[in-house]
C-alpha cells in the first residue's frame, strides 16, 4: 500500500466535471471537455478574484508530457480567465476585478525528454516537449520532492488505472528523483502597462 502524505495546502476547489476518460469521477456531471466554455472560464475567473493571486501556474499547450485532453483544455481554460479576470465587464457577478501579474505554464524542454523516453516510450505514451529558449524559469525542487511525490500519488484513480502516476508510483527513489527534481516553465505575461501603452501606427 502507498502512504499518502498530508499536504498542507488545504482543501482543493473543484469546478466539478467529470475526467474526459474517468467520466464516473463526477457521476451526473458533464465531461470538462463537453462543458460550456464560457461556464468553465466564469467559474475560474471566480476563483481567482476571490483568491488574488499574483501568479497563476497552469500546463503548457501542450497539456504537458504527455497530452492529456483535460490538461490541454485546462491550458484554454486558464489562459482565457487570467486575462478576464482584470476586466470589469466580464463576469460582472463574479466578483471584483483582479489581474495577476504573470501566468507561468509547466512545460518539459526538448532536453529532458531523453530522461523521461526510456519510462514513457516503452508503454506507448507519446512525449511533447518545446524548444529550450522557450523555457523562461527552471527549478530545482529536490528539496519538495517528498511533498511532490505525495501529491502525484494522491490521483489513486490515476495510479491505479496505470495512467503517468502510476508509472511514478512504480519507480524507485533514485528514478524519481532523476525525473522529478527539475520543473520548468514558460513564463507568459498579461497585458503589462508598457503593452497597454503601446500604440501601433498604419
Amino acid at each position: 500500500m502507498t502512504q499518502v502524505t498530508e499536504l498542507p495546502a488545504g482543501a482543493p476547489r473543484m469546478l466539478g466535471y467529470a475526467d474526459s476518460r474517468v467520466p464516473h469521477s463526477a457521476p451526473g456531471k458533464a465531461r470538462f471537455l463537453d462543458a460550456p466554455l464560457d461556464e468553465a472560464v466564469g467559474q475560474l475567473v471566480a476563483h481567482i478574484r476571490e483568491f488574488r493571486p499574483e501568479i497563476v501556474v497552469t500546463h503548457d499547450a501542450y497539456g504537458g508530457l504527455t497530452g492529456h485532453e483535460d490538461h490541454v483544455h485546462t491550458h484554454r481554460i486558464t489562459m482565457l480567465a487570467v486575462h478576464a479576470a482584470g476586466l470589469e465587464r466580464l463576469y460582472p457577478g463574479a466578483g471584483e476585478p483582479w489581474q495577476p501579474s504573470a501566468l507561468y505554464l509547466a512545460t518539459h524542454p526538448h532536453s529532458a525528454i531523453p530522461v523521461w523516453g526510456g519510462h514513457l516510450a516503452p508503454v506507448g505514451k507519446a512525449m511533447r516537449s518545446v524548444p529550450d529558449e522557450q523555457v523562461s524559469a527552471t527549478v530545482d525542487v529536490r528539496p519538495w520532492l517528498e511533498q511532490k511525490v505525495a501529491a502525484v500519488l494522491a490521483h489513486r484513480t490515476e495510479v491505479a488505472r496505470g495512467a503517468a502516476p502510476g508509472l511514478i508510483a512504480g519507480l524507485s527513489g533514485t528514478e524519481r528523483e532523476r525525473l522529478l527534481s527539475t520543473e520548468w516553465f514558460i513564463r507568459h505575461d498579461p497585458v503589462s502597462a508598457m503593452a497597454a501603452q503601446t500604440e501601433l501606427t498604419v
